[in-house]
Formats: structure tokens, C-alpha cells, sequence
């Protein structure tokens, strides 16, 4: 069986509105006039009449005789009365039909242009949806007016389409950069393989100084994909928070780092408080603390100190990581949590792919924190990752350095 098709205006929500607010004032119109129509009738006789009496017409003569004219129908006064009452309400009944269907009309008239302008922001929310492509999410919706359902459903979409935007943003910026620095190790094999492996008349030397140039090459780009993975991780949000002690977070991952700081020359050195819980990823904060005292152990001097601290101040939890490094220039420090930032190599060392502290403060951001650094050239480094605790008032952390100024 084949369904008629309706118009397309009658599947809209505004043709469901203003069949539903007609249907309501109209069936409210109807018992308000069915009552009023009933209580006349009740309180009136109202029948037609049915009774008539033949009265005698006669003459009275000049002598005083009667004399007979015929005989006239007579209606009482109460037969009048019905019949003027039933007149009435005939009367009413039909006016109150004719009144229905003009109302009836009347109101789905009115109900559609009253739910055309209710319906209005809906259509700019669904328009200005429709022309965002994910290519160029810089459209808002920005709904003015009152601040009622619509306008905050309006203000929740640019909400969204803000983080959505930063996001693509993000996501492109990664891409991007990430490309880039995996072109340079793969442009190194490539030019390797063909200048030396692949030539019959290279040397011995050359094979070998190649296999160590691709070594470092390939060394750098599984660090650069095993840092784009933990990215991905933690962006994708499906890490599970638990109860997190900080400090035994802090401890172990300085044990991690314990072997490498022996063979360098450095001594670890460990203020850690107790009873420090957090809501987080148990192993998404070690991972932060790890990549901290990667760069420290990278970068400070043989003979040198790292510090792992962690501690409480006011309604904040906090793990911080020194050095004795070459510190880094106050025009630097805003750039350093950036993905792929690098500063100048410091002493020689092998380049790192410059997503250790973006991830660190991606980590961070995500577990409702913020991170900061102290640094001053030749002095060395410290970077400190402040944590909410249970009963924050909303208040900032604190500015000072906790390793070296009481809080």
C-alpha cells in the first residue's frame, strides 16, 4: 500500500507548533462557548410554541349589545417568552459556529507567524551549522536577545565550535610540523643509502659512517612517533583518572632515570612530602615527570645536581624538577612548552623533537593544571607542575619557585 506524501511544510516543527497551539485555543474557545451555550439553556424555557387559544372578536353596539366578529388564535405571554428564548438561542448556536471557524482559521494563522518568530533563532542556529565547513570553522552563531533556551543552546554551539576550532587548529599545526620533521630523517637515509650502501665503489668507511648517520636518523624519528602516539593518547581522552600519589609518581620516575644520571656524573636529590593525591593517570603523570628529568639529565653538566620535588601549597599539589643546566633566555621561556620548539643545542648533544614539554604541559592542562618555569641563563632550570587539590577554591597557584622559595 502506497502512503500518500505530504508536503514537505507539514513535516517542519513549525507546522507541528501552530497545529498544536491552534488546536489548544481552539478546543479552549469551544467549551468556553459550549458552556456559556448550555448555561443559557438552562437557565431559560426556551420551546417554541405549541399552544395557541381561539378568543372570541366581538362589538359592543351603541346600546350596549355584543355583537360577534369571529374567532382570532390568542398566545399566552408565557408562549412568548419560549419562543423568544428559543429564538435566542437559536440565534446564539449559530453565531457561535460561525465564530469557531473564524477563530478556528484566525488562530492557525496566528499560531504559524508566532511560531515563524519563536522558530527564528532555530534557523539562524541551523543555518549559520550548515555553511560551517570543517576546512574554516571560523563562523559564529553569536544570537542576541534575551537570554532564554535559544540563546543559550546558541551560545553552547559557539562553545563548541570554539574548541572545535582550536582542535582542527591544533590537528592541522601537527600535521603540518610533523611532516616536516620526519622529511629531514627520511631525506637523510635516502641521500645515505644512495651515496654510500648503494654505490658498489664505496669504501668500508663511508658504508660505516653511513649506517651511523642512518642510526641517529631513525633514532630520532621513533622519538618523534613514539611522542606524536602519546599525543594522540592523551588527546583521544581515554585514559583512566584515578586516585594518583604525586610523590611516589615523582620517586618513580626518578628511579627510571637513576642509571643514566650515575653514568653522567649526577647526583638525584629527592624532597618529596607525603600524602600528596591527585585525580589523574597515574602513568600519564609519570610520563611527564620522565620527560623533566630526561631534558635535566640531558642537560646538566657532569658533577651536577637534580632536584625532584614534590610538596603542597595552599589548595595546590605541585612536582617540580631542577637543574644545574645552561638555563634558558627569558625571551625563550614562553616558547618552550610549544610543540617542536628547540632552543640552540646545548653542549653538543643530539637534538630531541621538541614534543617532550608540550607533551608535559598537554598532561597537565588535561588533569586541570598549569605548569611553570624558573630559569635565568647559566643557572640552570626549574619546571613545576602545578596540580588542583580536592578542596581548591578556584584561586591561582602560587608565582614562587616551591624548590627554593617557602610558600
Amino acid at each position: 500500500m502506497i502512503r500518500p506524501r505530504l508536503p514537505t511544510f507539514t513535516q517542519s516543527i513549525r507546522f507541528r507548533l501552530t497545529v498544536l497551539y491552534s488546536t489548544l485555543l481552539f478546543a479552549l474557545a469551544a467549551a468556553g462557548l459550549v458552556v456559556t451555550y448550555l448555561a443559557v439553556e438552562r437557565a431559560t424555557d426556551a420551546k417554541p410554541v405549541t399552544k395557541v387559544i381561539q378568543a372570541q372578536k366581538v362589538k359592543q353596539a351603541d346600546d350596549g349589545r355584543e355583537i360577534p366578529l369571529g374567532t382570532i388564535p390568542v398566545v399566552a405571554v408565557e408562549e412568548v417568552e419560549s419562543e423568544v428564548n428559543f429564538r435566542t438561542l437559536q440565534a446564539l448556536r449559530t453565531y457561535s459556529l460561525i465564530a469557531l471557524g473564524g477563530l478556528f482559521v484566525a488562530s492557525l494563522g496566528i499560531g504559524w507567524v508566532l511560531s515563524g518568530r519563536a522558530l527564528r533563532p532555530v534557523r539562524a542556529i541551523a543555518r549559520t551549522a550548515n555553511e560551517i565547513q570543517s576546512t574554516d570553522l571560523s563562523r559564529r552563531i553569536r544570537l542576541g536577545g534575551a537570554k532564554d533556551e535559544l540563546r543559550y543552546l546558541a551560545d553552547t554551539v559557539d562553545s563548541m565550535l570554539d574548541r572545535l576550532d582550536e582542535a582542527f587548529r591544533a590537528q592541522r599545526q601537527l600535521i603540518d610540523d610533523a611532516s616536516h620533521e620526519l622529511r629531514s630523517p627520511l631525506a637523510i637515509i635516502r641521500a645515505n643509502l644512495d651515496a654510500s650502501l648503494a654505490a658498489p665503489d664505496a669504501t668500508d668507511a663511508e658504508r660505516q659512517r653511513a649506517v651511523a648517520v642512518i642510526d641517529r636518523a631513525t633514532t630520532r624519528m621513533s622519538r618523534l612517533v613514539e611522542d606524536l602516539l602519546a599525543t594522540a593518547r592523551r588527546d583521544a581522552g581515554g585514559l583512566a583518572d584515578t586516585d594518583v600519589d604525586l610523590g611516589l609518581v615523582a620517586r618513580e620516575a626518578g628511579e627510571e632515570f637513576a642509571a643514566l644520571a650515575a653514568e653522567r656524573g649526577l647526583r638525584l636529590r629527592y624532597e618529596l612530602a607525603d600524602g600528596l593525591v591527585v585525580i589523574g593517570d597515574h602513568d600519564a603523570l609519570r610520563r611527564a615527570a620522565g620527560n623533566l628529568l630526561s631534558n635535566a639529565v640531558r642537560l646538566s653538566p657532569g658533577g651536577g645536581t637534580v632536584t625532584v620535588g614534590a610538596g603542597r601549597a595552599g589548595g595546590w599539589l605541585w612536582l617540580a624538577v631542577a637543574d644545574d643546566g645552561p638555563g634558558i633566555a627569558a625571551a625563550d621561556q614562553p616558547r618552550v612548552f610549544d610543540r617542536f620548539w628547540r632552543g640552540a643545542q646545548q653542549g653538543g648533544r643530539d637534538r630531541r623533537t621538541g614534543l617532550g614539554l608540550a607533551i608535559v604541559r598537554q598532561i597537565v592542562e588535561s588533569h586541570g593544571g598549569q605548569v611553570a618555569l624558573f630559569s635565568q641563563l647559566g643557572a640552570g632550570s626549574t619546571f613545576v607542575l602545578w596540580f588542583p587539590d580536592r578542596n581548591q577554591d578556584g584561586s591561582p597557584p602560587p608565582a614562587a619557585n616551591p624548590l627554593t622559595e617557602p610558600l
